[in-house]
């Protein structure tokens, strides 16, 4: 295996992390489109792999068995592929070998939503989500809170509470297209 940390930045995926129904597949769809690059939302590519939803792998194999998937999955594609856009899982990034595999071989966007604005959404995504499942919103909001610590070692935060999806996607295109011009202003991603 080898590590991209020394390829260029144009080159380097982009991982999106953030707490569960953040936005992260929507935006990283959003922005992938807009790049003309590859998107995978690893939740998804775990249940392709695997031929069963999230909800059932956690009910017959175990919370730590899709974490040991997830980490593999999310490690795997940060060492060996280039130009993707990757959306990891809400406790993903929990994870101290995904963080660095992120950090080290991508351009790490945190999409931060506030508790506020994120409450709203319950209603739209907790029969999907396993962890969610017999949680008060006060143990949902103590969770929401003890992410933030690892969300907060990123590359770019970007606050999404008042914006919409293709809003928060054109600012990251233009955050990143000011970056590749100031740190590799003659450099084409065809070079």
């Amino acid at each position: 295996m080898t590590e991209n940390i020394d390829i260029s930045i144009r080159e380097k995926n982009i991982a999106f992390i953030g707490f569960m129904g953040a936005g992260k597949t929507t935006i990283g769809q959003l922005v992938a489109k807009k790049l003309y690059r590859d998107f995978i939302d690893i939740d998804e590519e775990i249940e392709r792999i695997h031929q069963m939803p999230i909800s059932q792998i956690f009910k017959e194999m175990g919370e730590a068995s899709f974490r040991k998937m997830e980490r593999e999955l999310i490690v795997s594609l940060c060492k060996n592929t280039r130009v993707k856009i990757l959306s990891l899982g809400g406790g993903a990034y929990l994870q101290e070998e995904v963080r660095k595999a992120c950090l080290a071989n991508c351009l790490v966007f945190f999409l931060d939503l506030s508790w506020e604005s994120w409450k709203e959404r319950i209603p739209l995504i907790i029969d999907s989500r396993p962890i969610l499942q017999n949680k008060s919103l006060d143990e949902i909001e103590e969770l929401f809170l003890n992410r933030r610590s690892a969300y907060n070692i990123h590359h770019s935060r970007i606050t999404t509470s008042e914006l919409d999806a293709e809003s928060v996607a054109d600012q990251i295109v233009e955050s990143l297209k000011l970056a590749w011009d100031i740190y590799e202003p003659n450099r084409s991603i065809f070079d």
